[in-house]
């Protein structure tokens, strides 16, 4: 008999939403304390790239660079709080991949785009989301959110925060 049961679709559904949600209304700290300890976010510059600590990325951070970018945005002398960044993210085709019944981690992925404004200049971010969650206490947190955007490897300006 297993110990945990699959979570339904709908679970995984109202996570993702709340988490970009957090996004798209810029509360960070909500954000980041979703991560685990050791969790990542990582945007690679190919589609193919495996490995984010020996190769380039767009974006690796692990909780000690999310935590020094939330503490820039933070700070009031800040360039970015002269400009607010506002987004809006729609995610589709949420599928749960792997699903660990030892320890009710999962692996989910989804396809998204993201539409980000700031300094007068409107961005559209699209691709898909993997993610690897893990339950702690009950909830889901993530361990990793890997974001493959379909133009990883055409040249991009300065991404102002996390798509």
């Amino acid at each position: 008999m297993s110990q945990y049961q699959r979570p339904g679709l709908k679970k995984i559904e109202e996570f993702l939403y709340h988490e970009t949600g957090l996004l798209d209304r810029m509360q960070l700290r909500e954000w980041i304390d979703l991560f685990t300890q050791t969790g990542d976010y990582w945007m690679p510059v190919t589609p193919d790239q495996e490995d984010p600590v020996n190769h380039i990325s767009i974006f690796y951070d692990d909780r000690d660079l999310m935590e020094i970018r939330l503490r820039h945005f933070d700070n009031p002398r800040s360039h970015s709080k002269d400009f607010t960044i506002r987004s809006s993210h729609v995610l589709g085709n949420v599928q749960i991949r792997e699903f660990d019944e030892s320890n009710g981690d999962c692996h989910v992925s989804c396809n998204f785009q993201c539409v980000m404004y700031y300094r007068d200049q409107q961005q559209l971010y699209a691709g898909t989301c993997d993610y690897h969650l893990v339950l702690l206490d009950g909830r889901y947190h993530i361990q990793r959110k890997r974001v493959d955007l379909i133009n990883c490897d055409a040249p991009h300006g300065s991404i102002q925060t996390y798509v």
